[in-house]
């Protein structure tokens, strides 16, 4: 089986643009020829689970509340039984590229120590690239987070090799932690959301608001300010001096760290220019999602309208650290005091994400009414009409919620993370010309590779045809165009474990409450997720000291709770796989823990089934008080038979071919010219890093020759696609 690592004896599968005028969007001359290709608006938001929608049929009572994606929900088709991965960079692969994990070997979100071999390939046939071959232009905005920038030759430029023509965002994907410093004005730990609140909150209304290139301007509160003097300076890019007047910048100013949602390493690359804009620079300062937002407006409006277009805005929102947005894309009243709450309070953090989940609807509204794809009435609402403009505008959510947010009735401990629905049960928007009797719901299975094809249906591409490695996928466009379409799913499938990391290594062990995660990627990642680090460089007091070295894995903290007579935590899965069929649904998940008992450490692989369904308001979940299998009678052990032959038949279906970097299916003089390129100019991470031992060592180099020479020839075992 492809991506096979043994362990401990057992098997673990393991700010601103200008203005723009409204040329090139939704009015483009190519929107006025019937026989144009569509362009096509994919929009991906970040975290926000099917639980999130109300548009779905869910959603908390404080909200999030977005008419602008239910507007688009209603003249649309609602896909209500759709799964992505777990977490987000397999979640967003599984899209680009419509293939299923086990085939990218990218299981979890990509870190900085994650090598080549598990992020997207630069030989996989992309989205941008598939769809090149219809002549459609490409961009992405916001964050990438499939491949680099660390351990790969191409560093930021990654989008360009992986097909995208444009690209203004953020390469590692996800936002820094807040500086609570608020740039150098206190000491670390003063402001735990990044900024100097209002007086009310222990702030202050007044002050001095510095820009990096020195420039000052004077702010106070007014009694109709809905936020503080010291986010109003933030988000436009500059560091509030609390009480004090505009003079010569006072030292220890840092524009040079980053700040959650308002300081991010912006990247640019369009044709073969490459800016790595630094962080004083206005355009890397401001509020990401406002940031996304301008950039696709700027790019889509200046289409020439002789070429379909596809603009993927990937919004950051709403993962996170959770940080206050501007007051300013918050429809309806605020919180009384909202500025001033702490982001390091879960009940706060809660609002916050609502809060920051409106924004990003509020910024799409303004994406679509500014490049001409909708309009608004005089009270503000979308109005928004597919057959308006050859455009096709799709809406997803890259994974389920984080579990400290999470909506009831969904579960918060089988959320993002889990192959459990709340987890990977996601909302899915479509809307444009083809689509008959909006205002619908599709009930049948949908998987994100799906939206692969769907891209090629939109572009009268064969996806299957197109591409030369197996794909997953299945169509969407017949449930646009016919409301009676049957299912074209028999099986769904969802997974996320471990990525390759160098010599087998792994994330290290991050507490959250009373559990053991290695999803987060560092330090920093841990700690804006509420947790506590137990790897190296350690600095939380609970953490039981061990000379500084730090734990590897959360079977080792146990060990070290136990041996000092504190309560253990429970592991998450490292694995996590589901698939169901139209009513039932297999989970199998995969632990390594310490056993007192026995004084030893053993991989535990569990497998649960359940009945799930979309109910509205409250879905059937695979919560584990309704696991079937301990009390299985015939027909449920039918059933679980059958699932668990599929699940083992879907891992099996992509043998692994030592050798064949480019994944063409043969090893071959290709190989050996590949090989040969890489090791000599970057003799890193690459695909053409091999398995020795079952590990990978993150180096290009003669090993890897010696295993392309040693199977020269060898035509790889064929793969199949499954759904």
């Amino acid at each position: 089986m492809k991506g096979v690592t043994t362990i401990a004896g057992a098997i673990v599968l393991s700010a601103g643009l200008a203005g723009c005028d409204s040329g090139g969007g939704g009015s483009s001359a190519a929107a006025d020829d019937d026989t144009a290709k569509p362009n096509i608006l994919f929009v991906i938001m970040d975290d926000v689970g099917i639980d999130q929608m109300k548009s779905f049929g869910y959603g908390g009572v404080t909200g999030p509340f977005l008419p602008n994606m239910d507007a688009i929900a209603k003249a649309g088709v609602r896909f209500r039984n759709t799964w992505s991965m777990p977490e987000c960079s397999p979640g967003r692969a599984a899209a680009f590229v419509g293939r299923y994990p086990y085939r990218t070997n990218i299981y979890q979100a990509i870190g900085p120590n994650d090598l080549a071999n598990s992020q997207i390939s630069p030989y996989e046939v992309t989205v941008p690239k598939m769809l090149d071959q219809a002549d459609y232009e490409s961009a992405m905005f916001g964050k990438f987070h499939l491949a680099g920038p660390e351990n790969n030759s191409a560093g930021i430029t990654t989008p360009r090799e992986l097909g995208w023509d444009y690209f203004y965002g953020w390469i590692g994907g996800l936002p820094g932690s807040i500086d609570t410093t608020a740039g150098g004005v206190a000491p670390a730990g003063t402001y735990s959301c990044g900024f100097v609140p209002g007086r009310a909150a222990g702030g202050t209304d007044r002050g001095a608001c510095y820009q990096a290139d020195g420039s000052c301007s004077s702010l106070s509160r007014s009694k109709s300010d809905l936020e503080a003097p010291g986010l109003q300076c933030l988000d436009s890019g500059g560091i509030f001096v609390p009480d004090q007047s505009c003079g010569a910048p006072p030292s220890g100013l840092n524009f040079n760290v980053q700040n959650a949602y308002y300081v991010s390493p912006l990247v640019i690359l369009d044709g073969d220019s490459v800016e790595d804009v630094p962080l004083t620079d206005p355009r890397s300062r401001g509020y990401r999602t406002r940031i996304e937002t301008d950039a696709a407006i700027q790019w889509i409006n200046s289409r020439s309208g002789n070429r379909p277009w596809m603009a993927s805005v990937s919004y950051s929102s709403a993962h996170t650290p959770w940080q206050q947005p501007p007051s300013s894309l918050i429809p309806g009243p605020l919180n009384p005091g909202f500025d001033g709450f702490s982001c390091t309070n879960t009940v706060n953090g809660r609002v916050i994400q609502d809060r920051m989940t409106e924004a990003m609807d509020t910024e799409f509204g303004r994406l679509m009414v500014q490049t001409g794809l909708a309009t608004q009435d005089a009270d503000g609402r979308l109005i928004y009409d597919p057959q308006a403009s050859n455009t096709v505008i799709v809406i997803v959510g890259d994974n389920g919620t984080l579990g400290t947010a999470v909506k009831l009735p969904f579960s918060p401990s089988e959320a993002k993370g889990t192959a459990y629905q709340t987890g990977i049960w996601d909302p899915l928007i479509i809307a444009g010309p083809m689509v008959t009797e909006p205002d619908r719901d599709v009930e049948h299975m949908v998987n994100m590779v799906d939206v692969f094809q769907f891209f090629g249906e939109v572009a009268d591409l064969d996806a299957h045809a197109v591409v030369p490695q197996t794909l997953d996928s299945v169509g969407i466009m017949p449930y646009l165009e016919s409301a009676g379409q049957s299912s074209l799913r028999t099986i769904n499938f969802s997974m996320g474990g471990v990525n390759y990391q160098a010599n087998g290594a792994r994330n290290a062990p991050c507490a959250i409450s009373t559990s053991c995660s290695q999803i987060p990627v560092s330090k920093s990642v841990c700690e804006d997720n509420s947790g506590i680090w137990w790897g190296p460089g350690y600095t939380d007091p609970s953490v039981i000291d061990n000379g500084g070295q730090g734990y590897s894995m959360c079977y080792e903290v146990n060990k070290a709770l136990y041996d000092n007579g504190q309560t253990m935590f429970n592991i998450l899965p490292e694995t996590s796989i589901a698939v169901r069929n139209d009513t039932y649904k297999l989970v199998r998940n995969i632990t390594q823990d310490y056993l007192p008992q026995t004084d030893s450490v053993q991989t535990i692989t569990t497998e649960e089934l359940y009945t799930v369904n979309q109910a509205v308001p409250v879905p059937l979940l695979d919560t584990p008080d309704r696991n079937l299998l301990p009390a299985k009678d015939a027909a449920t052990q039918s059933q679980y038979t059958s699932l668990r032959t599929t699940m083992d038949s879907i891992l099996a279906s992509e043998p692994y071919c030592a050798g064949d970097g480019n994944i063409d299916g043969v090893v071959n003089a290709k190989d050996v010219a590949n090989w040969s390129q890489i090791a000599s100019s970057w003799g890193l991470s690459s695909v053409y890093d091999f398995f020795v031992n079952g590990v990978l060592d993150g180096k290009t180099n003669s090993v890897d020759g010696d295993i392309i020479q040693a199977n020269l020839g060898r035509t790889c075992p064929p793969s199949y696609g499954t759904y």
